[in-house]
């Protein structure tokens, strides 16, 4: 009986090249279940048996069919009843608590246990009183095939992003007395417990980075809220730290870059309306989730029913676009329409015009009758989307707003445009006025001093709810909101105070469509990482100087410039991705991914990986920021976050800061 990380090294030191998703599927079903059926296992089949917990961790990484495929004949959930398996082997993947461990000693103790053999994998680092309890109990012992210690509980969402699953992290730790709150330090913790694990699973040794408070030096009082970014850093180095002696073949030097922020850095990013097509399907339609609900007709009845598609990576039409502009979106669609009508036969008989088919393409339109259906079901569904986006863009007068949003940010617009657009179009929803507010709150705080605010608020006919809204913008600064005089509303942002441009332009940009200039902050922060660049007084290091000399992140076998170089300059020049080809199995990369397309030879250039956290919620925009500078920079860049936010739920979030009993109801969409 083993009690220790698997020895196998998921790093990219000397081995080949596997991408974040990659290596937490492969650690799942080959480290953990395909292990287990060699571990003395006489029967073929067997249990897996999860908590809440790490049911979500292994479906965000792995299908159904990849851990039938390794042998799991039935999934159980750890509390809920079992049905007795006394001639299998089980395989518990649980997380360390008390409670769970009683479940599995109950389980498994007595004359007739659930199952034959149980191999146990824990999520995390096991408390040692918890491994004496098991230890203790002689029935249970002997029928224990493994026990060990994965350090595996994050969630993985994309090839190159993962959350922590925490959805009210605002609330826990920036909302008004959280720092009061016993949830306050649970959040961190357990968050830093979960990013650590992260860096367990890939075999990697980050170089910790954080946000600094301003009052870090000494010269003023820091907030608890602008300790947070530091003590989640100081939290997870600790963690790390230990995972030098307990982990076998963990590196005991830097092998990657981590930048821990919060979602004061950038609070344009999560309002501003996004004019891609991923964030634009989330912004604009009413998705369940990852669920989109299509009408189709019956092929029976002929009546039409609903039908629930996923919108995921393993769709590669949905892979190859997601990231695109939905003007180059509609364009491409109609290309591949064109493209799919001219090509496929069983498509070119509904043009023909009642001439006779020949047995030879009757043969061939047959052959062709299942690829066309399916083509012709994928093609038609993302036609269906970006329609309604687009009917939705043309509806709302969207364009309009969203060239004022980004003037804005860019300070090619100001007070006079914010005032003709509220005044001339009262009609907008209030959700849509609330954002723009946001935003111009953010380019300029001056404009909310006093009554300034107030009158603004009333002209564009908001509620209570949304000043409220507003006001708590400033809790994310690290401020007391009840440090404002005489209760008047304020937002004198002192990061963005004189400063009527949020952004600069991006110099060398391919700008190829309206409205595509916005970028969020972590693009300049992750570039300036790279060239080691950030300014040390706002981003200190947990790593001692000796370990965090020069290395921007290129392999050792070459330099940086060189690594940098040849990497390509756009996306868009990308070959057409092969979204028509049959689903394959996943693999764990993404059907369209900058490491997958490379060869052998480029994966061992990638430079190490760069991780950044941001804690409070990350956007879409972000996501799609870091698979762009995995190809500018060629090192892998994977975000990490504790939760990934729509508009609507991130102004909801916002909104219940500053609530004392708010209800996460609200917030589930």
């Amino acid at each position: 009986m083993s009690f220790s990380d698997s020895e196998t090294s998921s790093s990219h030191g000397g081995g080949e090249y596997k991408a974040f998703r990659q290596i937490s599927r492969h650690r799942l079903l080959y480290e953990m279940l395909q292990d287990s059926k060699s571990a003395g296992s006489r029967s073929s089949w067997k249990v897996l048996v999860m908590d809440k917990v790490t049911l979500k961790v292994i479906s965000n990484s792995c299908k159904m069919a990849d851990i039938t495929d390794q042998g799991v004949s039935l999934v159980e959930q750890l509390l809920k009843s079992k049905e007795p398996m006394p001639s299998m082997d089980a395989v518990y993947f649980i997380q360390p608590l008390k409670e769970n461990v009683i479940m599995f000693l109950s389980d498994m103790s007595g004359r007739e246990p659930l199952y034959r053999k149980a191999s146990v994998y824990f999520s995390t680092p096991v408390p040692k009183d918890l491994v004496a309890r098991i230890k203790n109990d002689a029935s249970v012992l002997p029928r224990i095939g493994a026990l060990r210690e994965m350090n595996l509980e994050y969630f993985s969402i994309d090839s190159q992003g993962f959350v922590t699953d925490h959805e009210s992290a605002l609330q826990e730790l920036y909302g008004e007395n959280a720092e009061n709150s016993r949830r306050y330090d649970m959040c961190l913790n357990e968050m830093a417990v979960r990013i650590a694990t992260v860096f367990a699973s890939l075999k990697e040794h980050p170089c910790v980075r954080f946000k600094a408070a301003k009052g870090i030096d000494g010269t003023t009082e820091a907030t608890s809220r602008e300790l947070i970014p530091t003590k989640l850093a100081a939290a997870t180095w600790n963690i790390i730290s230990t995972y030098k002696s307990t982990i076998p073949n963990f590196p005991q030097t830097e092998t990657c870059d981590l930048l821990i922020v919060d979602r004061s850095i950038d609070q344009i990013a999560p309002v501003i309306h996004e004019w891609t097509y991923e964030a634009m399907c989330y912004d604009l339609l009413e998705l369940d989730g990852n669920k989109y609900v299509q009408e189709v007709s019956s092929s029976s009845s002929g009546l039409s029913e609903k039908k629930e598609i996923l919108l995921e990576d393993r769709d590669p039409l949905w892979f190859e676009l997601r990231h695109s502009h939905i003007a180059e979106v509609s364009e491409k669609l109609h290309e591949k329409f064109t493209h799919f009508a001219s090509k496929n036969k069983a498509a070119q008989l509904h043009q023909r015009d009642g001439s006779e088919i020949s047995t030879r393409e009757l043969r061939k339109i047959v052959q062709d009758l299942p690829q066309y259906r399916e083509q012709l079901e994928k093609l038609s569904l993302h036609v269906e989307i970006a329609g309604k986006i687009n009917t939705t863009i043309r509806n709302t007068g969207l364009r309009e707003l969203g060239q004022l949003e980004q003037d804005l940010v860019f300070g090619d617009a100001g007070t006079k445009e914010v005032i003709n657009l509220l005044r001339s179009k009262q009609e907008r929803s209030s959700e849509d006025k609330l954002r723009l507010l946001m935003i111009y709150a953010c380019v300029y705080p001056e404009k909310f001093e006093g009554d300034k605010a107030l009158k603004l608020m009333q002209l564009a006919k908001l509620s209570r709810a949304d000043m409220t809204t507003m006001k708590n913008m400033k809790l994310l600064e690290g401020s007391n909101s009840k440090k404002a005089s005489g209760g008047v509303f304020s937002l004198k942002f002192d990061s963005a105070m004189n400063k009527h441009a949020e952004r600069e332009d991006r110099t060398g940009e391919d700008e190829q469509w309206q409205l595509s200039r916005f970028y969020p902050k972590i693009e300049e922060l992750i570039e300036k990482l790279n060239k080691g660049e950030l300014p040390k007084d706002e981003y200190h290091c947990m790593n001692s100087e000796s370990d965090n000399k020069v290395n921007s992140g290129a392999p050792q076998t070459s330099s940086v410039r060189s690594t940098q170089s040849a990497g390509p300059r756009s996306q868009r020049s990308r070959r057409t991705a092969t979204w028509a080809r049959s689903r394959a199995s996943d693999d764990g990369y993404s059907s369209d991914s900058v490491l997958k397309n490379s060869t052998s030879t480029e994966l061992k250039k990638m430079g190490r990986r760069i991780f950044v956290f941001i804690v409070g919620g990350a956007t879409r925009s972000e996501l799609r920021v870091c698979h762009k500078l995995t190809a500018k920079l060629r090192r892998e860049v994977v975000l990490g976050t504790t939760s990934i936010d729509n508009p609507p739920q991130y102004i909801t979030k916002l909104k219940l800061l500053s609530e004392k009993d708010p209800s996460m109801e609200d917030i589930k969409f």
